[in-house]
Parts: structure tokens; sequence; C-alpha cells
């Protein structure tokens, strides 16, 4: 690995956030998988977590919708609900599930300078009341058109852009942290898998 290379990966490992995660709950598409992917990795969110306990297990993602980001992330797949939850609680203070409900705070409303996992189901019928039963609580995007809804892609997209300026404002992506267990692993892993572009 040349010096600019891994001077490169440094600098995009150090703005890695590793109090921040997305949970994509049976959600069918590959393509949105993916796109979510490419939205984690531009905001700084290494690992993915892909809980598919109602659809058979993904083999891979679209890779067009992707840009490879699949390539630079760290990505667990659950099957079983309660392993899932179990290894979040072991890295995140809270869980907040997408869901419309009388209980839902508006997204703004959240302190997502916390370690934080934000859930979201599939594009049918949402976050399941499984997972939102084991949650901390619900939260909606303000919307004021007709069509209460985004698509999956888009809705973690404005999630995640609204963490990242709460955690800008917090200077979280300046924080020394590269001895951080995870961004030792991760670079380790790039190190070794100098083919990955």
């Amino acid at each position: 690995m040349t010096p600019e290379r891994k001077e490169k990966l440094t600098q995009v490992l150090t703005a890695r956030q590793p109090d921040l995660t997305v949970v994509l709950e049976n959600v069918f598409d590959p393509h949105n998988i993916s796109a979510v992917m490419r939205t984690c990795d531009a905001v700084g969110v290494q690992e993915i977590y892909i809980l598919n306990n109602r659809i058979p297990r993904h083999k891979k993602w679209g890779a067009r919708s992707s840009s490879s980001a699949a390539k630079w992330l760290t990505v667990f797949q659950y099957e079983d609900v309660n392993e899932c939850l179990q290894e979040l609680r072991k890295k995140y203070k809270r869980i907040y599930t997408t869901h419309l409900s009388s209980d839902a705070a508006g997204l703004h409303q959240l302190n997502l300078t916390e370690p934080v996992a934000l859930v979201f189901g599939n594009e049918h019928s949402g976050v399941s009341e499984e997972i939102r039963a084991l949650a901390d609580g619900n939260f909606i995007i303000p919307q004021v058109g007709i069509i209460r809804s985004l698509n999956i892609s888009v809705a973690c997209a404005v999630n995640l852009y609204e963490a990242f300026r709460q955690k800008s404002i917090a200077g979280h992506y300046q924080r020394n942290d590269l001895d951080h267990p995870m961004k030792q692993g991760v670079m380790q892993h790039w190190e070794l898998n100098p083919e990955q572009d």
C-alpha cells in the first residue's frame, strides 16, 4: 500500500462513527440496501446490520446502487431478532425505529450524538411490532404532503444527514480515536485487502 493510499484511508477512517449504525429489517430489494450502504459510507457509518428473519438471506447487493460501498463497510447479517438486538445493545445506548405512531418523536427531536441504532423496516409493512416492542422509541421524518412515506433509501439518507449535522456540530468528525477497537479492526482489514477501490 502506497503512503498516499494509507493517508487517504486514514482520513476516511478518522471520520468513521463507531456510535451510529443502521439496521435494515427484512428489506426485500437489494438495490435499496445498496443505496443505504452508499449513504452510510458518505456520512461515516461503518457498521450496518441486515436482519432477515422473514425473508431469505441476501447473497449480494445491487452493485450499481452502492458504487461498491459494501466493500468498505462492515456488514452484519442476522436471522434472529433477539440475537441481533443483543449485539446492538452491547454498542448502542438507544435503538429507535421509524414508525408512524402517536408516540413517535420528530426526527429533529432525537439526540443523534449519543450511541444510536436507527431501524428501518421493509418496503411494505415497515418495522415489525416485535422490533418496535424491543426498541427505545419511534421517530418520524416531518412531512407535510399527502403521501406520508418515503422510499427506504431516501428516508435513511434524510435521517443519516440529520445525524451528520448533529455530530458535526458536536465535533464527532474531528475526534482523535483511531485507537478505537472498531477502527483498528477496519484498518487491518483494509490493509489486508488492498485490491479494494
